[in-house]
């Protein structure tokens, strides 16, 4: 396909390709990969997870997701749907979501905020009173570890 004169791009770098132009810092994510275990309701599923985080400074909070390898015993725990779960690694814990499994019976896990791994150079605040939004993941007094 040929491109007239008026429809051809504009010379010069891609308005997408700004992103690259910011700060490695502000694109970085850190992760956690290797056994973990789910805990969802009473259950607890020993599992292989490949996770994923970074900050989100427009709404001040720390995201972090990945996937559970297919197991039988998380298609069982979770039975196809979507529930509240309990992520737990050698470096931490947190609270999440398993979302409705892949066509390969992974699991998607998100969370907010404290992830179930270690973090480099983030912080959460800790609630004020009174203060309303306190409560967030934006840099503040609180080491995530």
């Amino acid at each position: 396909m040929s491109h007239s004169p008026a429809t051809q791009p504009a010379p010069g770098p891609h308005p997408a390709d700004a992103r690259h132009d910011a700060p490695a810092e502000e694109h970085r994510e850190e992760g956690y990969q290797g056994p973990a275990t789910l805990v969802v309701g009473d259950t607890e599923v020993s599992v292989t997870v490949d996770l994923r985080g970074h900050f989100q400074p427009i709404d001040g909070f720390y995201r972090w997701y990945g996937r559970v390898v297919a197991d039988p015993e998380v298609t069982r725990a979770l039975g196809g749907r979507r529930a509240a779960v309990t992520v737990r690694t050698p470096e931490g814990e947190a609270r999440g979501e398993a979302a409705d499994p892949d066509f390969w019976g992974r699991y998607r896990v998100t969370g907010t905020s404290r992830p179930p791994f270690r973090t480099v150079g983030f912080t959460t605040v800790q609630p004020r009173p009174g203060v309303p939004g306190s409560a967030g993941g934006a840099p503040g007094a609180d080491p995530v570890r």
